[in-house]
């Protein structure tokens, strides 16, 4: 049985997600439960777009409803579980695609797991991933994407941080549906997933693979 929130949440009822985030704040629920209700509300949005009972629309709608509660609980993640910063991560949608739920959900994951995050948006063209990469010195390149045509851009940004003379100390991971093991081989990324909490997890590995 799904609860109030992820209801609300697959429901797309704004401003009742709005109210029930704060509620539950207020009555000290744990900010990570919540955020895990939303995202189990993002994966019955996804089941309904599946199944053609939602459209493009309602996926964009999804997304803003989900980033407008995320950052309605992060400050109380600090608060709560104030960590160090675990290490660096520039991620954005490549250039030719403008798609971010998922982005945006692997986002808030990756910040409550304590990584500092320089997210570049949508429609990233590739040398901007590798000039935020050299002013903020992180250690991973995120890339998201949800069609075809990123595939190119997403190559294009790994062959630039070779030609960078940066590619021995930075680790590529790329996300969406579009994705599989064989695009990863294709644009020559180091981890491929299609779950942003996997997401999560495999950067936390490369961490723990960086020098220190």
């Amino acid at each position: 049985m799904v609860s109030e929130l992820t209801a609300a949440m697959a429901d797309l009822k704004e401003q009742e997600v709005q109210e029930l985030v704060v509620q539950r704040l207020q009555s000290a629920a744990s900010p990570t439960a919540l955020l895990k209700e939303l995202h189990e509300g993002l994966d019955i949005v996804g089941e309904r777009y599946s199944n053609n009972e939602y459209y493009l629309s309602e996926l964009i709608l999804s997304s803003e409803i989900f980033k407008q509660a995320a950052a309605l609980i992060e400050p109380h993640i600090k608060d709560i579980d104030a960590k160090q910063v675990i290490g660096k991560i520039v991620i954005g949608t490549p250039s030719g695609d403008i798609h971010d739920i998922g982005k945006n959900i692997t986002v808030t994951l990756l910040r409550i797991a304590g990584f500092e995050v320089f997210d570049l948006g949508v429609d990233v063209e590739p040398h901007a991933f590798i000039n935020k990469l050299q002013e903020t010195n992180a250690s991973i390149i995120g890339l998201s994407a949800l069609i075809t045509p990123a595939f190119e851009p997403m190559k294009e940004t790994v062959t630039l941080l070779n030609q960078a003379g940066l590619r021995e100390r930075v680790k590529v991971i790329i996300g969406g549906g579009v994705t599989t093991e064989q695009v990863r081989h294709y644009v020559g990324a180091d981890a491929q997933t299609m779950d942003a909490a996997e997401g999560v997890e495999i950067c936390k590995k490369f961490i723990g693979e960086s020098p220190k």
